[in-house]
């Protein structure tokens, strides 16, 4: 997908609008596909970006479904996924809402010792499970999206191990699969070998074991110097981890990772435009027309997004603090070098694919931006704009 290609998006949809490449996720599923040994599988950790046609893409390309909400599972199977093909991994949510995704016969992960205690004495071994694990490995670039250390509130801490005998002891709980995920943005590959060791090691305490599921974390390149995680080197590694486990053990386990940014991170970009142009006795801003109701990532996270203008690609390049229309602080760039901006230029900013719109809001009444597709070389609308009436819809006038 060119330049030219987003200006025409922009021009017949408007803007803000999250743009998705399909060619992207599908280069980034067969790396992946082709990293890894044939008894690794990969479930695509819709949390990122969830709308259906996304996830029946991604059903197509052959990969399986992660989901942390019930919700997220009845969309997975709206879009074609089989229950076998689905892992459901809630955090704190009560046993009812375990219940309403065992009805749905996909497959349920536990996180702590309290839910595990309730579905071990009313179904026993009626209804196999995982169980999620705290490592407390400490990984990811950012503490907020880091889950797998000491504080975490995910996962049941590998100390606790005794009580989860004793749970499976007491009630007959069938456990037929280990998870683990220590966090997003993951530098060194390392970790997922020191968190595989870790697994091999806790199998020993579950006899019926089939799966062991590495969650993800897979490192995307942000900024231009960054790195992506090389999955080929790192599937090498993690093939010969495996294969001398079986060799010395004589047991022999499904692989599972969880990737979600690294499928569709790459594949995204947000179109805005530039609404004023404000010089202050600081700073030159670029106030356009979104905020962090749109992109919250570099608030939140203090995420960086390379931010450039399709309008004037070739204009004299100045220095820029690139804001939002949100009556907050809603800061996407500080001091950034872009080509001249101009009122009403169009700016893009790259990697949005993952966590944009999926974490956006009506924050200041504003209405959420279009979703468009770009597959076979054109351009579908695959979510519409918000309209005022959206704003009012659940609402129930009393006065």
């Amino acid at each position: 997908m060119t330049n030219q290609d987003l200006l025409n998006i922009a021009q017949e949809f408007g803007t803000p609008v999250y743009v998705y490449e399909a060619d992207s996720i599908k280069t980034q599923y067969e790396k992946l596909k082709t990293s890894f040994g044939e008894q690794t599988k990969f479930f695509y950790a819709c949390k990122s970006l969830t709308n259906i046609n996304i996830l029946k893409y991604v059903e197509k390309l052959g990969a399986n479904l992660d989901c942390v909400s019930i919700n997220e599972v009845k969309l997975g199977l709206k879009a074609g996924f089989t229950p076998e093909r689905i892992l459901f991994t809630p955090n704190c949510v009560d046993l009812a809402e375990i219940e309403e995704a065992m009805a749905e016969k996909v497959h349920i992960n536990i996180d702590n010792i309290s839910i595990l205690e309730q579905f071990g004495n009313k179904f026993g071994n009626s209804y196999p499970i995982f169980i999620r694990i705290n490592p407390h490995i400490f990984a990811g670039g950012n503490y907020k999206i880091s889950t797998g250390h000491i504080d975490s509130k995910f996962g049941i801490s590998i100390h606790q191990l005794r009580h989860i005998e004793r749970v499976m002891k007491t009630t007959g709980v069938n456990v037929e699969g280990l998870h683990m995920h220590t966090g997003s943005e993951i530098k060194d590959p390392d970790v997922f070998l020191q968190g595989l060791e870790i697994m091999f090691e806790l199998s020993e305490n579950f006899p019926n074991l089939k799966y062991i599921d590495m969650g993800s974390g897979f490192k995307v390149p942000y900024k231009k110097d960054e790195m992506e995680t090389d999955v080929k080197s790192l599937g090498k590694k993690v093939e010969k981890a495996v294969s001398k486990f079986k060799k010395e053990t004589g047991k022999d386990f499904e692989l599972w990772f969880e990737p979600g940014k690294y499928l569709v991170s790459k594949s995204g970009h947000f179109l805005v435009k530039s609404n004023v142009i404000k010089q202050t006795t600081a700073t030159v801003f670029v106030g356009v027309n979104s905020g962090f109701n749109h992109l919250i990532r570099p608030m939140f996270y203090d995420s960086y997004h390379i931010i450039e203008n399709l309008s004037n690609p070739k204009g004299p390049e100045r220095i820029y603090t690139v804001v939002g229309n949100i009556c907050e602080t809603d800061t996407f760039a500080w001091d950034r070098k872009l080509h001249e901006v101009r009122e009403s230029d169009v700016l893009v900013f790259r990697n949005a694919g993952a966590y944009g719109f999926e974490m956006s809001s009506n924050f200041n009444s504003r209405l959420k931006p279009a979703e468009v597709l770009f597959l076979d070389g054109k351009a579908h609308l695959i979510r519409k704009r918000e309209e005022f009436d959206d704003l009012l819809k659940n609402q129930i006038e009393v006065l």
